[in-house]
C-alpha cells in the first residue's frame, strides 16, 4: 500500500513539475512591445547581443600547465616535510609530568593576569535580572476597554 502511494506522489510531482515549467517556456522568447517608444531601440539591442558571449571571446590562459615532473617534485616536497613535522610532533610531550594542582594553579594565575571586559563580569544573578526586566517591558499593554 505505501509503495503504490510513493508512485502516485512521485507521479503527481512530475506532473505538476513539468506543468509548471511548461508554464515558463514562453518568457524564453519575449516579445518586443511594438507600439513602445523604446522598441527599436531595444530590439537593436537584443540583436546585437544575441549571439554573447561567444567562446572564441573569452580570455585564453596566460600561464602554461606545469610539467608532472615538477608536479612530483612538490609533492614529493610535501611528503618529507609532512614526515618532518610528524617527527617534531611525535616529540611534544602531550601529557603534564608535574603535579596536578600546580598546573591548575600555573593555569589560574595566567587567567589573573589578563583583564577582563565589565561585561564578562557580570554575575547570573545580574543577567536573570535584566531578562526579567526585558521581559517586562516587552509585554504586551493591557486591553482598552471600547464600552
Amino acid at each position: 500500500m505505501k509503495a503504490s502511494i510513493r508512485k502516485i506522489a512521485a507521479g503527481l510531482a512530475a506532473v505538476v513539475a513539468s506543468g509548471g515549467l511548461t508554464a515558463c517556456v514562453g518568457s524564453f522568447d519575449p516579445a518586443t512591445d511594438a507600439s513602445s517608444p523604446i522598441a527599436p531601440r531595444v530590439q537593436a539591442l537584443v540583436d546585437a547581443n544575441r549571439e554573447y558571449p561567444r567562446w572564441a571571446e573569452f580570455p585564453r590562459s596566460i600561464e602554461p600547465l606545469p610539467e608532472p615532473v615538477t608536479i612530483a617534485a612538490q609533492v614529493g616536497t610535501l611528503k618529507v616535510t609532512g614526515g618532518a613535522l610528524a617527527g617534531e610532533v611525535s616529540r611534544i610531550d602531550w601529557q603534564t609530568t608535574g603535579d596536578p594542582a600546580e598546573f591548575a594553579a600555573a593555569v589560574q594565575a595566567r587567567l589573573d593576569s589578563v583583564p577582563v571586559p565589565p561585561v564578562t563580569q557580570e554575575t547570573l544573578a545580574e543577567i536573570e535580572d535584566f531578562v526579567r526586566r526585558t521581559r517586562e517591558r516587552g509585554r504586551a499593554p493591557p486591553p482598552v476597554d471600547r464600552r
